[in-house]
């Protein structure tokens, strides 16, 4: 698998194969595990979720710190990737942060789908 290099190739790749729905309920799914407080419409438009995301991620970061952890946690996002990002601006990492999130969301997905058992 081919990870994306930007928010537009993953959101292209999602909607190429059919999986952008599965993607928003996959971060549902896990926002909730997270206890956290964010429920995507399926209908969502990318560049608003990307907005959402973001704004929630950030709201996080600055006031609800382990419950950032925990979201990573549960999200499963590669400690070593978020270790590696630049934290000095809370903005961008918090857009960093988001792109890793939908990121390691589109994974699960897009393994899921291609690796479903089939009946």
């Amino acid at each position: 698998m081919q990870l994306p290099n930007t928010f537009e190739e993953l959101v292209e790749g999602a909607q190429e194969m059919n999986l952008y729905k599965k993607l928003v309920a996959q971060l549902n799914k896990d926002f909730l595990y997270a206890n956290i407080d964010l429920d995507f419409d399926e209908e969502i438009l990318p560049t608003s979720l990307k907005l959402l995301l973001h704004e929630c991620v950030y709201r996080l970061i600055q006031e609800k710190f382990s419950e950032y952890l925990n979201l990573l946690y549960i999200i499963d996002v590669p400690e070593d990737k978020v270790r590696q990002l630049d934290g000095t601006d809370m903005l961008k990492l918090s857009e960093q942060v988001t792109f890793l999130i939908l990121t390691r969301e589109w994974q699960k997905v897009w393994l899921r789908n291609n690796y479903k058992t089939k009946k």
